[in-house]
């Protein structure tokens, strides 16, 4: 297992309040021993005026579980800031749910590199790639 911190699905949703991922409704909603899978709705904070999935938003829910994992794979004397994101949007959707899945490519001292797969009804909407930079709390 990668974890070094609590991964209680309760505690760790409870710690969205107030904050964007909470604002565009997105649901931690599994814990593996190497992956973060989340939810997100389409709805009217979430889709674009031509009524599908905004990219914008799936950057969020990209960001949300990459960072969340790279944070919970750390140590309490070191926290990670996002460093660079990108995301190839592949495919609309527009109703229902997107559900993100974050895994890691690299966890090092400095750095960590996570894939992240949204998906619609299991077809691959977004796949995008998030580097944080590791620093130390002082």
């Amino acid at each position: 297992m990668i974890w070094k911190k609590n991964i209680d699905l309760i505690e760790i949703n409870n710690s969205l309040v107030n904050t964007m991922a909470k604002f565009l409704n997105i649901k931690i909603t599994k814990i593996g021993e190497n992956f973060i899978m989340a939810t997100m709705p389409l709805n009217e904070k979430t889709i674009q005026p031509f009524g599908i999935l905004h990219g914008g938003a799936s950057i969020v829910l990209a960001e949300t579980i990459g960072s969340l994992a790279s944070n919970l794979c750390l140590e309490d004397n070191s926290y990670s800031v996002g460093l660079e994101i990108n995301a190839n949007h592949i495919k609309s959707v527009s109703e229902g749910f997107v559900t993100g899945i974050t895994n890691a490519i690299h966890i090092g001292k400095s750095t960590h590199v996570w894939e992240i797969k949204i998906m619609n009804n299991e077809k691959i909407t977004c796949i995008s790639r998030l580097t944080t930079a590791v620093l130390n709390k002082r």
